[in-house]
């Protein structure tokens, strides 16, 4: 079995190939990349591939039997970048493709939901096999504000008293390699998120009690908030994006009770604790 998956060079690829390493061996797994020579510390073979070119993409997957597509990182054209892949995927013979989604992508009021909303329906109408893995927030997406947290003596965001049931990305590579490499898994629709729940307040908190610091939560307007982003450098639409999220986490959009990934990954997902003290460290 050859396995493929794209996005390889980014953050959550880097850690699903990996894990993939841990299950089968390097030789069965390909990584996909824009750029062959960022993947060349993989340890695995690379190919150079380009969500925007079907005909690149159908070589890159040659002889490949499952492809985990993870999404694209270009909000906005997504839909279509996905498209090509999985064209691609049907004429180049692929057998198989799971791939990465958002958290409850069919009823969430997140702005990111739906390119994804659009890829699952190409998905089930290309008449391949096809697992879904609907990943919640990557609680990395939050601890990533620690040091500017701790600069400014406060946690900000627009979340509210919302829940947000988040994993890190180590958990939901795990989950992916175990759906790639695993059996019984065709047709599935998976919402993956962790195992507890939390909110900013409580991440603050959290913060506070591990650095001795008093850095409460302070909850904002989305506007502010937005303002606050782009004031740092975010580009315009990117920090309204964010600040959009945190309100639609304030609406129970990154919740979910399930404890899926955790039998699925055979273990608990990284607690809040140990994500904040992981964060510290770095």
């Amino acid at each position: 079995m050859t396995i493929a998956v794209t996005g390889s060079t980014g953050q959550l690829g880097r850690l699903v190939i990996a894990a993939l390493k841990e299950k089968v061996p390097a030789s069965e797994i390909v990584a996909l990349a824009r750029n062959a020579a960022k993947a060349a510390d993989l340890g695995v073979t690379v190919r150079e591939a380009d969500y925007g070119s079907v005909e690149r993409l159908k070589a890159a997957l040659q002889g490949v039997d499952t492809l985990l597509l993870i999404s694209s990182s270009e909000v906005g054209q997504r839909a279509a970048q996905h498209r090509n892949v999985i064209q691609a995927a049907q004429t180049a013979g692929v057998s198989r493709i799971v791939y990465t989604s958002l958290l409850h992508a069919d009823t969430s009021p997140l702005s990111l939901a739906d390119e994804h909303r659009d890829t699952e329906a190409a998905l089930k109408a290309a008449g391949l096999r096809y697992t879904i893995l609907r990943n919640g927030w990557y609680t990395e997406n939050y601890t990533g504000s620690i040091p500017a947290a701790l600069a400014n003596g406060a946690f900000v965001g627009s979340a509210g008293e919302g829940r947000i049931s988040s994993a890190s990305r180590a958990d939901y590579a795990q989950a992916a390699a175990e759906v790639v490499t695993g059996e019984d898994h065709d047709g599935r629709v998976y919402e993956l998120a962790g195992d507890s729940s939390y909110t900013l307040a409580d991440l603050a908190a959290e913060l506070s009690r591990q650095t001795g610091k008093d850095i409460p939560y302070k909850d904002l307007p989305e506007a502010e908030y937005a303002g606050i982003l782009k004031s740092v450098g975010l580009p315009e639409g990117l920090a309204e994006a964010i600040a959009s999220w945190d309100v639609g986490a304030s609406q129970g959009a990154l919740h979910d009770e399930d404890k899926t990934l955790s039998t699925l990954i055979g273990r608990p997902t990284l607690s809040l604790g140990d994500a904040v003290a992981q964060a510290l460290r770095s």
